[in-house]
């Protein structure tokens, strides 16, 4: 009997597409929020996680943890040991640089030496260097840094870090950069001049080109400074000079509260930016995601809102809220983070209580295989937090973020959670492959199928189910009808049975969707009408 019963779960699992259950990377007795997660782009199997350290008032750091086996296993410490320790004021970014070094950057202890500061490793993050100094402005602590992985661009390795500097009215966009690893900075640079508005974030990506792309909020006038619009900026040449746009789209964001049983904390509507830099037929697209209520589509209540630009950020789509439960039902969405996967989908993981009660918050994630026409949910967590002010943070504080990122055809979704008691980082490793594949039976067909979608024609999404009668590799491709590529929609080892997927287009006209496997291939014809 107990082996059905595991045999039972074992195949839930499988079927949903999820690896393992969560899990803490590092369990601790401190709080640990704000996490992020990188990789070794020569080794992905070495891997580097880190978050915000908060001992009570007593003490603030990063944390470092290791991975040498994909995720599975981890260790290190709560304590980043650069110099000077007790500057060490946490909103860590990580990176593993081209010569495998782990880079950090951190903001200052404001008590000690406000600013924002980098350490590097060259031992997996068992010591650190001293602190390299990127600036002695007093940033806000919702900045970013990144490392250009390509190893096609001129400026590969180097190291770019963005912030907001609050010792300056109107506090705009600031940007430096490192070429050696984080030794040394160059000085900063305002992204964004004549900016009137204040800003806040700073994300920041690069293209496989070595262009680097910058998006922030410009906040309202008064408490509390809600976000209005988005702001977009771009650079050519490794930072020095920046092209921006102050406002690319307006936005009513969820800066200030959300109240729960256990206490209201503080939240915001920060944008994120990624790049599609695959292959695909999305190749090239910016995506930026943020928080939003009160404005369409988002509804009386917080929601995931998604905008795309296909033409380099010059021109950027109206809204389209990824979070598919009813709009305005009471409901809470926030803290979205965003990655592209290889095979060109779009992933979000977000705190979501819709299917609990308002004291507590699941983890789900969204993903889009249609450039963000459609979305597939499933929450990821197998418990539930109950968010609540972390002792020892500046006021009403659960952190300002969460952590996705993607390799190996895996996904690593990192999250802040108090379900042990105190916050602590839990994981939870994500097969890419099945996300959004639907197991409608395990049964061995007679043969290979591909069916007839529904409804055909269709408007905006479309239906498509298919037999795969022993298991193998299969792909499932849309062409449009001049035979040029614009989706794969499935592309992995599969097992037999029956399978569906949704499959959302553009615009009108006659498109043609093959089903190929080792042993079979066949096309049928769709039409969409919009």
């Amino acid at each position: 009997m107990n082996n059905k019963i595991i045999l039972i779960v074992l195949l839930f699992f499988a079927n949903i597409g999820y690896s393992q259950i969560s899990f803490r990377i590092y369990p601790s007795i401190i709080n640990q929020c704000e996490p992020a997660i990188t990789f070794d782009p020569l080794n992905p199997q070495i891997m580097f996680a880190s978050s915000v350290i908060l001992n009570g008032a007593a003490f603030t750091s990063e944390g470092v943890y290791v991975s040498t086996n994909g995720g599975l296993n981890w260790s290190g410490s709560d304590t980043c040991k650069g110099q000077n320790i007790s500057n060490h004021g946490g909103d860590p970014s990580i990176m593993i640089d081209k010569f495998g070094k782990f880079v950090i950057t951190h903001i200052g202890n404001p008590s000690v030496q406000p600013g924002v500061y980098s350490h590097f490793s060259t031992n997996n993050g068992v010591s650190w260097s001293n602190a390299s100094t990127i600036t002695t402005q007093q940033p806000e602590d919702k900045g970013s840094s990144i490392l250009d992985y390509n190893s096609l661009s001129p400026n590969y390795g180097n190291i770019y870090a963005v912030w907001v500097n609050l010792n300056l009215l109107p506090y705009s966009v600031q940007f430096a950069s490192s070429s050696n690893s984080g030794q040394s900075w160059l000085t900063p640079v305002t992204v964004n001049p004549g900016n009137t508005n204040r800003c806040s974030g700073g994300s920041v990506i690069t293209g496989p080109d070595g262009k680097i792309y910058i998006t922030w909020a410009g906040l309202s006038g008064v408490s509390p400074f809600i976000e209005v619009f988005a702001g977009f900026a771009t650079s050519t040449n490794a930072g020095l000079n920046w092209n921006f746009t102050q406002n690319i789209f307006d936005m009513t964001g969820i800066a200030g509260t959300l109240t729960f049983p256990q206490g209201s904390i503080r939240t915001n509507g920060l944008p994120q930016v990624a790049m599609d830099v695959t292959n695909g037929p999305f190749k090239g697209w910016l995506y930026i995601v943020t928080t939003e209520k009160n404005r369409l589509p988002a509804g009386s209540d917080p929601d995931i809102i998604f905008h795309r630009s296909t033409d380099g950020g010059t021109t950027w789509s109206q809204g389209i809220r990824v979070n598919q439960d009813p709009l305005n039902n009471g409901k809470l969405q926030y803290f979205p983070s965003m990655c592209i996967d290889s095979l060109g989908g779009i992933d979000i993981i977000f705190y979501d209580n819709r299917n609990t009660s308002n004291d507590s918050m699941e983890v789900f994630i969204a993903r889009s295989k249609d450039g963000g026409n459609t979305w597939f949910e499933k929450a990821i967590s197998d418990h539930r937090l109950q968010p609540k002010p972390i002792l020892g943070g500046s006021s009403l504080f659960q952190g300002d973020h969460i952590a996705i990122n993607t390799v190996n055809n895996k996904i690593y979704a990192l999250w802040m959670d108090n379900y042990s008691g105190i916050y602590q980082n839990w994981i939870k490793i994500i097969d890419l492959s099945t996300i959004g594949i639907i197991n409608i039976s395990q049964q061995v067909p007679d043969k290979f199928k591909l069916l007839q979608n529904y409804p055909n024609p269709f408007n905006p999404s479309t239906n498509i189910q298919f037999r795969i009668q022993k298991s193998g590799n299969v792909k499932l491709d849309v062409f449009d009808i001049t035979g040029k590529l614009v989706a794969t929609l499935v592309n992995q080892k599969l097992s037999y049975g029956t399978y569906e997927v949704k499959y959302s287009g553009i615009s009108s006209g006659i498109y043609l969707y093959r089903l190929t496997t080792d042993d079979f291939m066949q096309t049928k014809k769709m039409i969409e009408i919009k």
